[in-house]
């Protein structure tokens, strides 16, 4: 990765790490997720970064008050631990914002217009018969949360950005912070700015489910930055045609650039990867091994008929990943192939996401109500159909990657899916990725899966019968040639890809 000589304020909702109260006193965990994940390679590989954050914790309120707002320094190896300004261990260190934001407000913020408004615009949720009705309260959650939190933290970033002197590169991200560039840009003007989207951005019909005074500031919020960054081609053309038609601004699709304010900013694609030793190092981990004989035993041996087989998803049980739907789908395909029925077990590991936004909290209860109709329906012998386990274990979901003879990802829409280049990674049985073709991850793994169409119920059990049937040689091929692709763009090459482009736009 080229070095980067200016500084680089980073910023994302949620931080490399939060604390927590114990009765002995703070703690520190390192977060989860794979933006994060991808996040700190980033921060680790620049001399001079600032990451900006939510507090998201009433512990992380209260190192933010006591440090007075200003940054504190992280080290990450082989725990997280806060460090003194002297510090010169060897470990990397990451200087870290914590921004306190009023409860009331975030609620606004983050339940109301965040989560599910914007994510169920941009994934392509909402039944338009019913869903949404935009009233006064949203436009008020709007001005009084998303706007307001969206001021705290561009005023938050443009501190750190003069605090460096005003010349330095901005990298924010994702749904939560689409107003924030052109605030920061106003205040910073010599800074650098990229704003990278990481989930679906959709057509500008699909914007106008939103009325112009909440979508117009949204899109001219992003075209503040010089670069916004999209997972693919799609996304990208899709928010440069929004920028045409709905804010009527001149635009080069072949160049992929938008003209505002004398300026020109340009919409490209760079989609996401995965750290492949650090999950590699994971799947040869014991405690894997531990979960993977485990499922073995449940799941595939069998010493009177031979082994069984396997299908697996890992998934948060978002209304976006099409869990219902997959359900459905293996009802169909025990019903159609009744000799499958005590030879092909699907195995869910769902890590409830969002419980307390009632839309979620509603899917959720589809998803169980389903399970329960399948199992009921199929069970023989003392054999489920569908082993559901709602947690959250990275290492179980890495063990049954590497068992799984089919992988769904049937999502109705994703930015990329991780998942998805995860399981093929390890996998350790020829597996079969189904994959839906409204993720970002088909771009590259199209070819390399069998293709589902996230509505088509009957398709998606055609594609696991021909999944669980296919020639050996063929499975072999097919998995080889997509863990080719995930090991040769990883989480490294995205990040360089990114900072190589944004470097190149320095001024001499």
């Amino acid at each position: 990765m080229a070095r980067v000589d200016l500084p680089v304020v980073l910023l994302s909702h949620r931080g490399p790490a939060s604390f927590q109260r114990t009765p002995s006193g703070l703690t520190i965990k390192r977060s989860a997720g794979g933006l994060v994940t991808a996040l700190m390679g980033l921060a680790e590989h620049l001399d001079r970064a600032v990451w900006v954050c939510a507090a998201t914790t009433s512990a992380d309120a209260v190192v933010a008050t006591e440090h007075e707002g200003h940054a504190v320094e992280i080290a990450f190896d082989p725990e997280p631990q806060l460090v003194d300004a002297g510090h010169e261990g060897e470990a990397p260190t990451i200087s870290v914002r914590y921004v306190e934001v009023d409860p009331q407000r975030h609620d606004a913020f983050y339940m109301q217009i965040a989560n599910p408004l914007l994510w169920f615009v941009q994934h392509g949720l909402y039944g338009l018969a019913t869903a949404p009705t935009i009233t006064s309260e949203t436009k008020r959650a709007f001005v009084d949360g998303y706007v307001a939190v969206n001021a705290q933290f561009a005023d938050a970033v443009a501190e750190e950005v003069e605090a460096q002197g005003g010349k330095v590169l901005v990298l924010l991200q994702d749904y939560h912070f689409y107003l924030v560039a052109e605030r920061v840009r106003q205040r910073c003007p010599d800074a650098l700015i990229s704003h990278f989207v990481h989930i679906p951005w959709p057509s500008p019909d699909e914007w106008r489910v939103l009325p112009p005074d909440m979508r117009e500031p949204l899109l001219r919020g992003l075209l503040g930055a010089d670069v916004v960054a999209f997972h693919t081609r799609r996304f990208a053309r899709n928010f440069l045609v929004c920028a045409r038609e709905i804010l009527d601004l001149p635009v080069d699709l072949d160049a992929g650039t938008v003209e505002v304010d004398g300026r020109v900013v340009v919409a490209r694609q760079y989609p996401i990867s995965i750290d492949v030793d650090a999950v590699e190092k994971l799947a040869a981990s014991e405690e894997v091994a531990r979960h993977q004989v485990a499922i073995q035993d449940q799941h595939i041996t069998d010493g009177e008929r031979g082994e069984r087989q396997l299908i697996v998803r890992v998934d948060r049980t978002d209304p976006s990943k099409n869990i219902v739907r997959g359900f459905q789908a293996y009802d169909l395909l025990l019903d159609q192939h009744p000799e499958l029925r005590g030879r092909v077990t699907f195995l869910a590991s769902l890590m409830p996401s969002r419980t307390d936004v009632p839309e979620y909290g509603d899917y959720l209860a589809a998803v169980g109500a389903i399970v329960a109709e399948v199992n009921a329906r199929h069970a023989v012998g003392g054999w489920q159909p569908i082993d559901l386990r709602l947690q959250e274990d990275l290492a179980f979901a890495v063990a049954a990657y590497q068992v799984a003879d089919v992988l769904v990802v049937n999502a109705v829409n994703d930015g990329m899916n991780l998942v998805a280049k995860e399981a093929v990674l390890v996998n350790a049985r020829d597996g079969v990725l189904l994959l839906s073709e409204n993720t970002g991850a088909h771009e590259e793994l199209g070819d390399y899966a069998l293709t589902v169409h996230p509505f088509d119920v009957q398709q998606q059990a055609d594609a696991m019968y021909r999944a669980l049937t296919m020639p050996a040689a063929q499975r072999h091929r097919m998995l080889a040639d997509a863990a080719q692709v995930v090991r040769d763009y990883d989480v490294e090459r995205w990040l360089r890809r990114q900072i190589d482009d944004l470097a190149d736009r320095i001024p001499d």
